[in-house]
């Protein structure tokens, strides 16, 4: 019998998905979990697996194209009852034939198209002209990372964001990194800075956060989820590094390595890029000193690290060259104030300095 598989909800949230590459053809026969096609949803590109054995009739959407949750992918000839349960990229799902219903707006807006057509509500087709009258352009679609960044920035203009900026001493951190790279070639300021930022939040709760808008509560986190800024082709995406507090340096620092590696080829598991309570961004790797950084909603804060880099300071009335770093962290003034963001960085500058990591 035919059997139409429709995609899946592949994690909390995910409405829709672009069909980055088919792995099979019509007229194939696949075996049930056999990948059917590689789909790019928000943050990540995700395998859709067969639900059963079978051949496959019909391929409803091409290689670049935009599909919902609930929308038929494929029609497999199959003698088996796809119901069963599954493991996702979310965890287990209880499925029934791997189609789930789509969201309610889909059916209202399902039910409008079902409407006879006026003139006034035929579709308009948009055309996309090579040139404006300055010269020519290219049009690019905003779709997948770039689409989800662009929402996210109409998301923030719930908060109220404010950047606090100081300079660290970075001597004490140097040395200790320095010592490390004798024993591990691939040890970077990260980890000891993330470890820093881990005792900071213990002490300033409010600053590892997030707002609950329709309980109108402040909901203080007990865990520490760290979020590293990672610049891919497609744009920043924010893989998490769970439970900082319980792991020791040379983990962290691992860990990270196998995150970012793993979302610059767009392979990251989707719950490694949710749960976060923190975010750390290196402009610094960029070159960058100073930034106003974009809080990754719903956290409280986001923290950027600038370049470290030599700078002459006046220290004790002479002037001594130390290694600085820069430091902007934005938060929610709804939050929490100035001055708490300034005790937070304060510590923070503290526990760099005197190398408690």
């Amino acid at each position: 019998m035919s059997f139409e598989f429709k995609f899946p909800d592949v994690g909390e949230g995910i409405a829709e998905g672009e069909i980055v590459k088919w792995r099979v053809n019509v007229g194939d026969t696949v075996k049930q979990d056999q990948v059917l096609a590689e789909v790019e949803t928000d943050k990540a590109v995700v395998q859709i697996p067969s639900p059963v054995s079978g051949k496959v009739l019909k391929i409803n959407h091409k290689e670049g194209d935009t599909v919902k949750v609930g929308e038929v992918l494929v029609v497999i000839d199959s003698k088996e009852k796809a119901e069963r349960k599954s493991t996702t990229v979310i965890g287990e799902l209880k499925e029934s034939g791997y189609v789930l219903p789509p969201p309610k707006e889909w059916t209202q807006k399902s039910k409008q198209y079902s409407k006879p057509k006026t003139e006034d509500s035929r579709p308009k087709t948009l055309i996309s002209k090579k040139y404006d009258m300055w010269g020519y352009i290219d049009h690019v679609p905003l779709k997948g990372i770039r689409k989800t960044i662009a929402k996210n920035m109409v998301d923030l203009r719930r908060t109220a964001s404010v950047t606090h900026m100081d300079m660290v001493d970075a001597t004490r951190l140097v040395e200790v990194v320095n010592k490390e790279k004798t024993k591990n070639v691939h040890m970077t300021f990260l980890p000891f800075i993330i470890k820093a930022c881990v005792k900071s939040l213990q002490q300033h709760p409010y600053v590892n956060s997030s707002l609950d808008d329709r309980a109108e509560e402040i909901v203080l986190k007990k865990y520490y989820n760290i979020g590293v800024a990672v610049d891919t082709e497609d744009g920043l995406v924010v893989p998490v590094l769970k439970g900082a507090d319980k792991k020791s340096i040379d983990d962290i620092g691992k860990e990270i390595e196998q995150l970012a590696e793993k979302t610059r080829k767009r392979t990251v598991d989707l719950m490694d890029l949710r749960g976060g309570t923190f975010t750390i961004t290196n402009v610094g790797s960029l070159g960058g000193i100073f930034a106003t950084p974009i809080i990754n909603h719903p956290e409280a804060a986001i923290l950027a690290i600038g370049k470290i880099h030599q700078r002459p300071v006046v220290e004790e009335g002479r002037v001594v060259v130390k290694w600085v770093l820069p430091v902007s962290l934005t938060f929610d003034h709804r939050i929490f104030d100035g001055a708490e963001a300034a005790r937070f960085v304060n510590d923070l500058k503290k526990k760099i300095e005197t190398g408690d990591f």
